[in-house]
Parts: structure tokens; C-alpha cells; sequence
């Protein structure tokens, strides 16, 4: 197959590598920050794309924000690459702060706390939650009677309290990051531009120099 690893991975590595990729995160970071930058687009659209990219990773719809990201950054009139280049703020080493935050945030907002008895806690409920959801889905097929007091709990105490909580620290997260991207990004393309400019310019003189000797009569 064309588009076959040559060295296939183990399911370790590639967990491995999801938590911490090859090359490390800072070299990870600056990859995306360099793509970022070089995109051709207006610093401005390239920004709002960067803030919808942010502010998804704040949403509890894992294994979604490309898709709400797109979504977003549409709406937003963004860059589409830049969104989904941004959804890299929420990797394995900042998935634990945005959650705490949101979820207290949401609980705060609602006014209802976290009910640790049920369901026995945090991973409790993303376990009850899954073993929900897959035997109603045999259910569907069986005579089997649906539960759904494990999904109830993870609305409740999760999804729902996340969701809400994340709306204000993602916009303020998605606030900062474009009023920090729009200069940089600018600068950037400024910089880059005088660079172009500077080698045609160099190209140019060169050209009109050997043009000059072939003229030049021996």
C-alpha cells in the first residue's frame, strides 16, 4: 500500500507517542507555530482561527473539537487551519487543568457540586458511562432492558457542568491567544515579505549584471 508505515508501530507506541510525541512537546509546538505563522491569510482571520481552536479545546466534546473547531471558525469567518492547528492547546499535558477549571467553573455557574458517592467518582462515572452505552446498544438488539442511570450521572456531574463551565475560560482563553497572535503574526509576515522582496531584489541585480557583461562588446 502507498500510504503504508514502512515501520509499523506497537499499541504502546502510539500511546506512548500520543502522550508525549516524537521529539518532544516543545518541538511539537514549535512545528505548529511555524505552520501557523506561514499561513496566506490576514493576520486577523488567521488569529479567529486560533481563537475557535482555543476556546473547542474547553468543550467536552472529545474526539470532536476538529469538527467543532471547523464549525466554529466558520462562523467566525477564521482560518480553517489555523482553528484546527490551534485544537494542539489541548494535548495530555493541559486535558487535566482545562477540566478542573471547567468543571468547577460549571458547577459553580449552576450552582451544584460534584457528587463523588455516585457512581464512585471522576473515572467512576466515564465507566458506568461506557458500560451504559454499550449494552444499550445490545440492548437494542437483545431482550435486554436499557440502563441509563451511569449516562444520567456523567450528564450531571460531567458533561453538562463541563460544557457550561468551559464557555468563559475558553472565550478568555481564545481572547488572549488572538491579541497575542495578531502582532506576532504580522511582524512575521512583515518580516518574511522584506525577506522576499530582498532576494528578488538580489535576483534582479544579478540578471542586469550578467545582462551587462553579455552587452559589453570585448
Amino acid at each position: 500500500m502507498v500510504f503504508k508505515r514502512r515501520d509499523r508501530r506497537s499499541l504502546f507506541k502510539i500511546v506512548l507517542e500520543f502522550f508525549y510525541p516524537r521529539g518532544g512537546w516543545y518541538r511539537a509546538f514549535l512545528y505548529v507555530k511555524h505552520r501557523v505563522r506561514r499561513l496566506p491569510d490576514t493576520p486577523e482571520r488567521i488569529a479567529r482561527g486560533i481563537w475557535a481552536g482555543v476556546f473547542t479545546t474547553f468543550t467536552p466534546f472529545y474526539g470532536m473539537h476538529f469538527v467543532v473547531a471547523f464549525l466554529i471558525s466558520r462562523l467566525m469567518r477564521g482560518n480553517l487551519l489555523a482553528a484546527l492547528s490551534a485544537t494542539f492547546f489541548g494535548n495530555p499535558l493541559t486535558y487535566v487543568p482545562i477540566g478542573v477549571i471547567s468543571l468547577r467553573t460549571g458547577h459553580f455557574l449552576l450552582g451544584t457540586q460534584f457528587d463523588e458517592a455516585r457512581h464512585t467518582g471522576f473515572l467512576g462515572k466515564f465507566a458506568y458511562a461506557g458500560r451504559d452505552l454499550r449494552d444499550n446498544i445490545i440492548a437494542l438488539f437483545t431482550d435486554r432492558d436499557a440502563d441509563w442511570n451511569g449516562l444520567a450521572a456523567f450528564y450531571h456531574d460531567i458533561f453538562y457542568p463541563y460544557m457550561v463551565g468551559g464557555l468563559i475560560p475558553g472565550a478568555v482563553a481564545g481572547t488572549i491567544a488572538y491579541f497575542v497572535s495578531v502582532p506576532l503574526i504580522r511582524a512575521y509576515q512583515k518580516r518574511r515579505r522584506a525577506k522576499i522582496k530582498a532576494k528578488f531584489e538580489a535576483i534582479k541585480k544579478k540578471a542586469s549584471a550578467e545582462a551587462d557583461l553579455v552587452a559589453k562588446p570585448d
